[in-house]
This record gives C-alpha cells, structure tokens and sequence, in this order.
C-alpha cells in the first residue's frame, strides 16, 4: 500500500509549512510531508512555497530580498487571524523531525547554487536518507543533488499536461526528463496516470510518485496502479482510505 504524504503538512490543523503542520502530521501517523524550500538574501534555505511573502505573512516582498534574520521576525497567520506560527528554516525542520517522520523536500529554485547549499545539510542527516526524498522541476538541480548527496532519493515534478498533450507524450517526456534528471522516481497529477503510462516509465528504470490525490477516484487509482508514494492536500482522508483497505 502506498505511503502518504501530506502536501506542506495537515494544513487543516496549522498553515502551510509550518512546524505545527509538520507535527500535527506526526501525530496522527502520517508517513511522510511535503516541503518548499527558497533561499533567502544571505543564501539560508527558508521552508516557504510561494517567491512573495503572502497576505497570511506579517511582511511583504520577495524571500529573495530578504535575509534569515528578517524572516525570523515575521509571523504566518493561521485561518482565526492568530499570527504565532514562524517560517522554519529547513535545518529546523531536519533538526527535529528526520528520522521520526519522511520528508519530501522541494527545492524550487531556480538559483543553480541551491543544491551545493542544502546538500551539506542533507549530508548532516545521512542516516535519514531511507525517509527523505528530494524533489524539484527543475531537472539541472536534482542533477546537482545527486552530485551533492550520492544516494538521497530524488524525483522529477512533471507539470500539468498542455490541453493538446495525450498519455503517450505524457510517459515520453516525464520518462526523458526524469533520465535527464537522474531522478529516482518521477511525480504525476492523477489526470496523467493509466497503466501504459506507468508501465511505459517503470521499463525506462523510473518509479511513479502522484501528487494531488486529493479524492476517493484518485486513491483508488493509486491502488491499481500499485504507486508506492501519493502526496496528498487531504492527507487525513487518504489516511482513512488506506486504513479501511488494510483492514479489508
């Protein structure tokens, strides 16, 4: 049965990328979060999604612009307006939850230097690595990880398919960026999933990760498909769904 991830944390509980998110997905026995990461100014890498500082943040801005200390002053809203929660740093979140929780980290870029900046921290939490699976579009960086940090797992984001794009480029090209990747695995929104499609990418030597299986259709089709890691926005329901079917 495949292993759940929530998608920046259990966001019902806590905001986004958050240390609460994170343990609140700990709590309840969830395998595994997601996490973006961005540099900051003085090249600390921030565990945030998003290029601009939002409107739940107490700043404004590109991360970019600012330095470690900077976002350390801010705070992040939760849904009641209440603005406890801080942007972690990805050396927190390793500090406190390798080991005892997978982690599927997202460097988004697009700075090329970003993996020689994280992989001496991934290096640190090497007996973690069997938890941790690195992720990112950008084929050049994973590229970078592997080079950083031999055997982390890594997998390739394929975006969302163009309106004229059909299953068969769907499994040409995740398959040739994910080699062009050296990716391990490569993640794919349920709408590109069939059985020729991962069998077309599992005979080029890539496994098949789903993100946004959000719903009962998509689970479902993550079991047939026998996918191993799904990343999930409902990661409570998925839990649910995979309990019910042990216990069938």
């Amino acid at each position: 049965m495949f292993r759940i991830v929530a998608h920046r944390g259990v966001t019902a509980a806590a905001p986004e990328n958050t240390i609460a998110a994170f343990r609140r997905a700990l709590e309840l026995g969830i395998d595994a979060v997601e996490l973006d990461v961005r540099l900051t100014r003085d090249h600390r890498p921030a565990v945030y999604h998003y290029y601009y500082l939002d409107e739940f943040t107490t700043g404004s801005g590109p991360i970019f612009d600012r330095t470690a200390a900077d976002l350390g002053s801010l705070r992040v809203r939760d849904r009641d307006g209440d603005a406890s929660h801080r942007i972690p740093m990805l050396d927190e979140v390793l500090d406190e939850f390798a080991g005892r929780l997978g982690l599927e980290i997202e460097l988004k870029g697009p700075e090329g230097e970003a993996a020689k900046i994280v992989g001496p921290l991934l290096n640190r939490f090497r007996s973690s690595w069997n938890k941790i699976e690195v992720t990112s579009f950008e084929p050049a960086i994973l590229v970078s990880v592997r080079a950083a940090c031999r055997d982390i797992a890594t997998a390739l984001l394929f975006p969302r398919s163009e309106g004229w794009m059909q299953q068969d480029v769907v499994a040409y090209a995740a398959l040739q960026r994910a080699r062009l990747s050296a990716a391990d695995a490569v993640h794919l929104h349920p709408s590109q999933l069939n059985k020729e499609v991962v069998a077309t990418i599992r005979a080029g030597g890539v496994e098949v990760h789903a993100h946004s299986v959000n719903d009962e259709g998509s689970l479902r089709l993550a079991v047939a498909l026998e996918l191993p890691w799904i990343c999930s926005d409902e990661p409570e329901r998925a839990l649910a769904f995979r309990r019910e079917r042990e216990r069938a």
